[in-house]
């Protein structure tokens, strides 16, 4: 098990809190100056990924102190916990072998990585017999279509990745269904044809309610088009830890793949759940994208913590949560592929590290987990730049630039590289008062109008940011992006002193969940207490149906 540790009672913390004081009024473009060999300096290089963390109010003693901080975790120690196998999600009593999903070898873990690649070879199975043509559907005729029906962890991964994959698809389309809404599962089932179309259930319990309900009528889709109860064999398939469940639902043993407890749903994307995202870019790309992870895996576990690229983001990110109050993180991918990577990482994030508590249960008296958001260059420079830029809110961000394009349409790549590092520079270098009025003179306007406005044009800078570019998106790439995140968060949840691998705070709203539909659907016997507010609300839907 691992030792207990809390930030604010480490020597380094008052540190880091007179550096940081320090380094308030420091200008970042004075870093610059003063340092020749900054940019150089301060990049690292790993996994076919390049970061840039030039542009951040830290200078190297600052750096120092917050690879002390890291060494004072014993975050060594704790690295080589979670790639060995040991239990490091403390209330679950479970080790965390996401990493283990995506291995060629085994180290200490033969039993279960021997799972691992048996689950592997029935993903390829099915994976090659659809984009060969060779799966049919109960009228004869090939399946054409895959549904992944999940949520979560079952969704947003697999989802993100089959999105980003675009350019490396066969010939099976990919769709995914999430919400509990009717109208997710039934626009996407509009436009397809049940004899030509699969399903693939991800539901570790088989009991989650919006994946059921989701299952269940596609189930009804499938059999009312003429299905027999026989032929579903031949259209669903599940990923799934409850064989008993699946099979109350109408599948064989042999179509279901395994989800092990030993896996969080947010890092499953690498196991059996990734099965959409294998059919989707074939087994030869969605081994790749294991091997960039793997690539990512074995630099995490070898770098030293200068030089280890998850370490020293997850560095940053406590610097500015717990010494500069950003509440805070924004994602700006430049490249449209990866519009849902925010959305992916929000779960992967906030799920782990959103705790008010330490591992060991103590309350602890500092933030943890920041809020993460975010969407693609450059629709955001329209909407929420204006916050980055001139907000009384520090909003630390990191940039995502595949430096090439697939699409062949270089020119319009060009106007978007130049977007992306343009919004890096205007954060850092901002507009001074005497650059506002030099631009409003240009302008023709008088002194009174100038002394006006300039106001409003100027912009503090200052503003922290990373770039994170690679040659291009592809398989291996964003193995090594998403291996990348997974490893910053389990780094900042040990410098919080917190586990990363529990989600206890989803617990309660489901429980009430339960209660609200009993009631809403006639049981007034469960003897649920509601509050007033909630009680008006459930009267309104059931006047509504009237």
């Amino acid at each position: 098990m691992l030792p207990s540790f809390e930030l604010s009672a480490q020597p380094a913390f008052s540190a880091l809190q007179a550096l940081a004081s320090a380094l308030c009024d420091a200008s970042i473009e004075q870093l610059f100056n003063a340092d020749s060999a900054r940019a150089q300096d301060f990049t690292l290089e790993a996994a076919g990924l390049h970061l840039d963390y030039s542009k951040h109010l830290l200078d190297r003693s600052a750096r120092d102190a917050l690879l002390e901080l890291a060494r004072q975790a014993g975050m060594g120690q704790r690295i080589n916990a979670l790639l060995g196998g040991e239990p490091v999600n403390n209330t679950e009593g479970r080790p965390a072998l996401h990493s283990l999903l995506r291995a060629t070898s085994p180290g200490a873990l033969q039993d279960k990585f021997d799972q691992v690649c048996a689950a592997r070879s029935r993903m390829r199975v099915y994976a090659d017999t659809l984009n060969t043509g060779q799966q049919r559907g109960y009228s004869g005729e090939v399946i054409t279509d895959v549904v992944n029906i999940g949520i979560g962890g079952s969704d947003l991964g697999p989802r993100l990745v089959t999105d980003a994959l675009k350019p490396f698809h066969g010939s099976v389309s990919v769709h995914y269904v999430a919400n509990v809404d009717p109208a997710d599962l039934q626009d996407t089932l509009l436009e397809l044809n049940p004899a030509t179309t699969l399903f693939i259930i991800c539901s570790k319990s088989f009991r989650t309610e919006e994946t059921l309900t989701n299952s269940l009528a596609a189930r009804n889709w499938m059999l009312n088009s003429g299905a027999s109860a026989a032929d579903l064999a031949k259209h669903f398939l599940a990923i799934t830890s409850n064989l008993e469940a699946a099979t109350e639902f109408g599948l064989a043993a042999e179509n279901c793949l395994p989800m092990w407890d030993w896996v969080g749903g947010r890092y499953s994307v690498w196991s059996a759940v990734g099965l959409s995202c294998a059919i989707a870019v074939g087994w030869e790309h969605f081994e790749q994208f294991l091997g960039g992870a793997e690539r990512m895996d074995q630099h995490f576990a070898s770098a030293e913590s200068h030089a280890n690229m998850p370490l020293l983001m997850s560095l940053l990110e406590v610097w500015y949560s717990n010494f500069f109050g950003a509440g805070n993180h924004v994602v700006l991918p430049y490249d449209n592929s990866l519009q849902r990577l925010p959305d992916f990482l929000q779960q992967l994030t906030m799920e782990s590290n959103g705790k008010r508590v330490s591992a060991d249960g103590h309350v602890l008296d500092y933030a943890t987990g920041p809020v993460l958001w975010g969407s693609a260059g450059t629709m955001g420079q329209h909407s929420f730049h204006q916050l980055l830029h001139q907000g009384t809110r520090l909003c630390p961000v990191d940039f995502i630039l595949p430096l090439t394009t697939h699409t062949g349409m270089s020119e319009q790549h060009r106007l978007l590289v130049a977007n992306c590092l343009a919004q890096s520079r205007a954060l850092m270098v901002g507009r001074s008062e005497q650059a506002a009025r030099a631009e409003l003179q240009q302008r023709g306007l008088d002194d009174t109008q100038i002394t006006r406005l300039a106001p409003h044009l100027v912009l503090p800078g200052n503003r922290p940011n990373s770039v994170i570019s690679m040659a291009a998106l592809t398989p291996a790439t964003l193995g090594a992006l998403l291996a990348l995140y997974e490893h910053r968060t389990f780094c900042s949840a040990q410098l919080w002193g917190i586990n990363p691998f529990d989600q206890w705070g989803v617990e309660l709203g489901k429980d009430i969940g339960v209660q609200v539909l009993q009631r809403l659907s006639g049981d007034s016997a469960t003897g649920a207490v509601m509050d007033a507010a909630t009680e008006r609300l459930m009267q309104a839907w059931q006047d509504a149906q009237a």
